[in-house]
Order: C-alpha cells, then structure tokens, then sequence
C-alpha cells in the first residue's frame, strides 16, 4: 500500500462525518447522530477507520506556514506584503490563525482519546499510535503555547473544565507515555514498505528526541538576557535523554544520499531517510484548492503571474528567502541547488514539459530547452555568469512566456541581467528588497514540488506530496544540538559535519571555524557554537516548518528577530505595553472563554 487512504473513513460510511463531530471538534464536542458511536467504534470497521480519520487530523496541522515559519530569521515577504501578524509579533488572542491551530490539535488529541476510549485488548497497534498522535499534539502546543491543559479523557460532552498543567509536569507525562510505546511490537520497526506513512517505533524515538530537547531547554535552562539571546544551564539530564533517543533514531543509518535524491519527488516512497510523513494522496484529484492536497510547493518563493499561462508554478508570494538565507549556502554546497529551483525553463504552450515543471517532466531535455529564469549564488562572479550566458546565448533568446528573460546573481545588492531576443543582456544592480518586489525577483523553493500539479485554473494548484515531519539529517542535528547542550562538544560537532559533508560542505575542524558569508549586525554579537547549529539547521530544513520552535526553543527569538527581521527593531516590537516578551502563541480567547478553570491570569505574558 503506497499511502493511508486517510478520507475513505468519511466518505464511505453512512456514519463517517456525523459520528466523527465528537471525536474531532474539541470546541464542539455535541454528537450530532442517532448513530450510536458505542455500537460502532468498537467493531474492526469503526476502529480502523477512526485510526485513518486521526491520521488525517495531522494533515491541516503540518501545513500552517505562517505559525511555524514568519517571525525568523529565513523568510521575507514578496511584492510588498509583510508577513502579517506573525512576521510583524501583533498577535491577538482573537486571530484566527492561532484559534484554528490551537482547536486542530485539540481536535487531534480529542479523536487519539476517542481511539483509547474504544479500542480493545486486541487494538493494540491503535492504542500505540493513538499515544503517539496524542503525545505530538501536546509537542506542538508546548512549543507554541506554552502550559496548555492536559485532557487523556474522551470528551463526549460540552465540558470545559480543564486547567493549565505546568511545563514541568506537562513534559514528563509526554515522555513517559512516549517511552512507554517506543519499543512496543505492536508497532512495526520501520514506516517503510506495507507501513508506508505508519507511525512506527523510529518514530516514537525521533518524537522522543525532540521533546526530550524541548524539555531540556524549557527545563533545565535560564534565559539570563533575552536581546542578547544569553542563557545558563542549570540540568543536562533532558538533554542527555534527547542524545541517547535521536542516536536510537539514527540507528547507525548513514547519510548516504545526495540532498537532491533525498528530496526528489521520485524517491517519496520508501525513502530509507524519510522516518514519518504525514500522507496525500491525488486519487484523481485535479489539484485545486477545494480537494484535497496542500499549498507547500506553492509558499515558499517569488511570484510568476498566472499560471495557467505562462506555465510556471503557482506561488502565492508569501516567503521567500531572506538576504540573510541567500548568504547560509557556502561556495559548493549541493543543498543550493538541492533547495530551490534555480534554471527555469520557457513555457512554448505545453504544460509540464516546458516552464516550470520541465525539471522533473522532460529532464532528459534539459541541456536544449530554452530558459526564463536563472538565479546564481551569491558566490558566482559576473565574469563567470556572463561567461555562462554568453556560451548558452541561444537558449536565454526564447520569446515564449517571456519576451525578456531574467538571470540573477543573488545577494544584497543582487545583480539583475535582462535578455534581448538576440541573447545580449544587460546589467543592473538593486537591493534584495527592491528585487522581492518583482514578479521574479528571487529564487523558489522546490523542495515541496509535485510534478503532477494540474494545470486547473487559475493560481489554484496544490500539490500531493507527502509531508516530512521526522528525518535523518534532522535527527543528526537535533543529536548535535542535545550533544552540544550537554556539554559534549567534540560529538556535537561530528554529527554538524557528517551533514556538512554528505551536502559537499566541508567539515569543520571546530566551531569557531564556521565563518558566515551574511553580514552579522551589531546587536548579534559573536556567533556561538550554538548559532552554528543553528544555522546549519537552516540550510538543510529551509522550508520544513521548524524556524520558530527552533529559536523559541534555543531562546533566540528575541535576538534573531532583532538582527535579521525587518519589522523588528527593538525588543519592544515583539513585547506588550508592560514589557512582557511574546514567547508564546496567545491562548484562543474562544478557549479562554470557554474553558472555565482558565482566568485571565492564564493567558500567555505579552497579550
């Protein structure tokens, strides 16, 4: 089986959508069936389509850019727009964004509890995996909301009298339930093969890694300056913990394929780094945006008009690479090219095997076919792009979709090249920002792509491919990050250099060698071994939903933000009128109306 059907539940039960309301809407828990759940949750039926129902609840929840990415150091806005109210840290409690994220993994908590509630002793493989979901919704709202009520009961009713429970017992009640089911047989071993998109015992263990991390910075440090991102640690045992579960994620697994392997769409299934991802499925869904599918392939990066005629892909203009990201990819780095999609190829009016989609569609052609858009490194002189240019000048000549085709050396200024029909160009300089506010200006994320994307209709495409949620390279860095919180320097720094060197980077003989190429302003400071990591991290997860837990996390919020985002000048820009930091997502004040053991000294400090 290539993916979970993870809608059939709903769509081929005559209780499927009506039974679910209880076990899927945490803020409308009412039954609204004469279909008694009792007689059919129970049965082999009902279970296994309550277990593909819940799986389906993570897929809302992995795609809500804007809360896990805007706000950092990597992203910036296109054609004017400013990120909105995550980039700019005007949250209310009233936003819907926040609202919606914070009920969809209540939701998903509530139907892991409905799972428990009806499972039988011969469920145990649903009474695993209903821990498991249980325990990465509660992951996601420490991360983003702090101390949040913790509910192990199937809520039937219209009750709302749950409490807050605190960090330090909230995370142990995490870990031990974890620890619990890591090891249990009736997980299978691997997310692999007939377990394709499966939770699985790896699984367990990476979700294990990251919140033993989590724990370990939220309680076992003490923030001591928060512009200056200064921090002492007081207990290593989490971090200890965080080690010792990402190394029994890794499982002695090297880092074996290339980056552009790892994130090609024809290596989605059975991808032996791959250790769970959230599953899609097209099932001969068109693609727009009433089916089914995800925006992702269609987020990160600049715009290119209209799709449907210029057959380039849809994106929305929301986040593009920051100036300082343009800078993380050092001269030979294979994840540059691994990330973005950075030679487009002209559309001649066949959709997918000219423009955009010609990468994957028509690779065979690809030294032929004739270019729009081409985006250089930072690194690349103008006497080796012109070089280029001039000794491929009859395939930047095409008056396809462009009658002017675009190249691009990347950086702060970029330099801008503009083709005639006869292949000469000319060359203009501008700021990064001044080009984010072209249709073109800056290269495009395509570690998302699906080849398949139809073209419907107007910007209306969504993709299909699955969403990575655990990875290998991902689990060396979160073992390089609790190594190096723990005090185990030299093991931190050589699983920094087996992801270096698997990219084509280098190794480093010490942390201190790393030296950036982005300009690093006054209110940084000196770089630390930690930011290092850090930005390590963001070279191989560009695009991955991780930005924001992470320098949450590391307590680099404040200073980050500071340094590297436009609508950040001073602490006072991510604080309220009191000069409490906003750490923290606000708590719905839908929840906090509704829940009754909530007051208002429970909402987060900064709203």
């Amino acid at each position: 089986m290539k993916k979970i059907l993870y809608i059939a539940f709903a769509t081929s039960m005559l209780a499927g959508t009506a039974a679910l309301t209880s076990c899927s809407d945490f803020l409308d828990a009412d039954n609204k069936t004469n279909i008694s759940a009792i007689d059919f949750f129970p049965t082999a039926e009902g279970m296994t389509g309550l277990r593909n129902y819940t799986y389906s609840l993570l897929n809302p929840i992995v795609t809500e850019t804007d809360i896990y990415e805007w706000g950092t150091d990597l992203y910036v806005p296109t054609r004017g727009g400013d990120g909105g109210e995550f980039n700019r840290y005007d949250l209310t409690p009233q936003s819907s964004s926040v609202s919606s994220f914070y009920t969809n993994l209540y939701a998903l908590i509530n139907s892991a509890n409905c799972m428990l509630y009806y499972a039988g002793e011969e469920d145990g493989r649903a009474i695993a995996e209903a821990k498991f979901f249980r325990n990465y919704a509660y992951y996601l709202l420490t991360q983003h909301f702090g101390s949040v009520p913790y509910i192990t009961e199937y809520i039937q009713g219209a009750e709302r009298n749950y409490p807050k429970t605190p960090l330090s017992e909230l995370y142990p009640k995490i870990i031990e339930e974890l620890e619990s089911i890591m090891n249990d047989s009736n997980l299978p071993a691997e997310s692999s093969g007939a377990n394709l998109g499966y939770i699985s015992q790896r699984a367990v263990k990476a979700l294990l890694a990251k919140v033993c991390l989590a724990a370990g910075w939220d309680l076992g440090t003490t923030l001591t300056n928060a512009e200056q991102g200064t921090y002492s640690v007081n207990d290593t045992q989490y971090f200890t913990k965080a080690a010792q579960y990402a190394e029994a994620a890794i499982n002695n697994q090297a880092l074996t394929m290339s980056f552009e392997e790892k994130w090609s769409p024809a290596n989605e299934t059975n991808n032996p780094e791959i250790i769970f991802s959230a599953q899609y499925e097209r099932a001969g869904n068109p693609g727009i945006l009433s089916d089914d599918g995800h925006g992702l392939q269609n987020t990160f990066g600049s715009y290119y008009g209209v799709c449907t005629t210029n057959g380039m892909k849809y994106c929305n203009s929301g986040k593009a690479v920051s100036a300082k990201g343009i800078y993380l990819w050092e001269p030979g780095d294979e994840r540059f090219d691994g990330t973005f999609m950075n030679t487009i190829y002209n559309f001649d009016g066949t959709w997918g095997t000219s423009g955009y989609y010609a990468y994957y569609n028509n690779s065979g052609n690809r030294d032929k076919m004739n270019i729009a858009y081409r985006y250089l490194p930072y690194y690349v002189t103008t006497e080796e792009a012109e070089a280029e240019f001039t000794a491929n000048k009859s395939r930047y000549s095409s008056t396809g979709y462009v009658n002017s085709v675009f190249a691009y050396i990347l950086g702060d200024p970029v330099t801008q090249y503009t083709f005639n029909s006869d292949g000469t160009f000319k060359k203009t300089t501008l700021s990064y920002t001044a080009s984010l506010a072209a249709i073109n200006g800056t290269t495009v994320c395509k570690k998302w792509d699906d080849p398949n994307t139809v073209q419907e209709n107007t910007n209306t495409t969504n993709g299909y491919r699955d969403v990575v949620l655990f990875h290998l390279s991902d689990m060396y860095l979160t073992a390089a990050e609790a190594y190096l919180m723990a005090g185990q320097t030299a093991q931190a720094l050589s699983y920094v250099n087996a992801v270096r060197t698997r990219a084509n980077a280098g190794t480093l003989s010490s942390f201190s060698d790393y030296q950036p190429a982005y300009s690093v302003p006054a209110s940084f400071g000196s770089l630390t071994d930690l930011d290092v990591i850090l930005d390590e991290k963001g070279r191989e997860e560009f695009g991955e939903n991780e930005r924001w837990m992470d320098l949450r996390r590391t307590r680099q919020l404040v200073r980050y933000n500071i340094a590297f985002n436009d609508y950040v000048t001073s602490v006072s820009n991510m604080s309220n009128a009191q000069g409490e930091i906003k750490w923290y997502r606000p708590i719905p004040s839908q929840e906090m109306a509704n829940n009754t053991a909530l007051t208002a000294d429970d909402q987060n400090p900064g709203y």
